[in-house]
């Protein structure tokens, strides 16, 4: 679950290893990659390997908080396999709502235009283009779209309604309207945690990460280009 929802490989590896002795192992071996999960468990001098595929889904910090606080529990209260399994089943994710979200993203994307001094119609276009494509964003992921086709169809929406603000010079600031409007699809969260994992050492969780990173910027690139290229605007300036 934790690999599932974007937690950075050392706490994985941490937190398994003090579930398990809390649980009564001698110890946990994991060895981790992008796509799945190998464990070793050993028990009185016998060890019992397991693997297990990563299924990823959106990054989500609640659920890798709940897991934690199991994990904590448990050590603390020296709780039993029968509880540990019964929370693990109940964790679930803390979505915010999306009639919240979606007007919160669009203004957020509309405040970053205006600290790069976007006017007030321009303000206005990239609140409507970032919160459509939020919108869409949320709606493609309900339908489980694959994540790259779901970034590049929400670029593509985003530039295309950001546009409007170039129609007939409706506002003076146009190029700032397109950039701010995407900045919803920025894959921060991968990224950084690419870094964190190629520094602590997880090579191959680290490269994994930074390809999934970059796999998602270049459909976001894709999406605004083709957006672009429909509409006959050539690049933000």
């Amino acid at each position: 679950m934790l690999l599932d929802y974007g937690a950075e490989s050392h706490l994985i590896e941490q937190i398994s290893a003090r579930l398990g002795k809390a649980l009564g192992c001698s110890s946990i071996e994991i060895s981790l990659i992008p796509s799945a999960i190998v464990l070793t468990s050993l028990i009185d001098e016998h060890s019992i390997t397991t693997t297990r595929r990563a299924h990823h889904q959106p990054i989500n910090m609640s659920i890798v908080h709940q897991v934690v606080s199991i994990c904590v529990f448990t050590e603390k209260h020296k709780e039993n396999l029968a509880f540990v399994e019964n929370k693990l089943n109940n964790v679930h994710a803390n979505y915010y709502p999306a009639w919240l979200l979606i007007p919160i993203i669009g203004l957020a994307c509309a405040a970053f235009g205006h600290l790069h001094g976007v006017d007030w119609p321009g303000f206005l276009v990239t609140f409507l283009a970032a919160a459509i494509g939020m919108g869409v964003r949320i709606w493609l992921s309900r339908l489980n779209y694959s994540l790259l086709i779901v970034f590049a169809f929400t670029a593509f929406t985003c530039t295309l309604i950001a546009s409007l603000a170039t129609y007939q010079n409706f506002s003076a600031t146009g190029g700032i309207v397109l950039s701010s409007s995407v900045l919803l699809l920025v894959p921060g969260f991968p990224y950084i945690n690419a870094i964190l994992d190629a520094f602590k050492g997880y090579l191959s969780m680290g490269w994994g990460r930074w390809m999934q990173a970059t796999l998602l910027t270049f459909m976001t690139s894709l999406g605004i280009i083709l957006a672009m290229h429909l509409i006959g605007i050539e690049g933000w300036q």
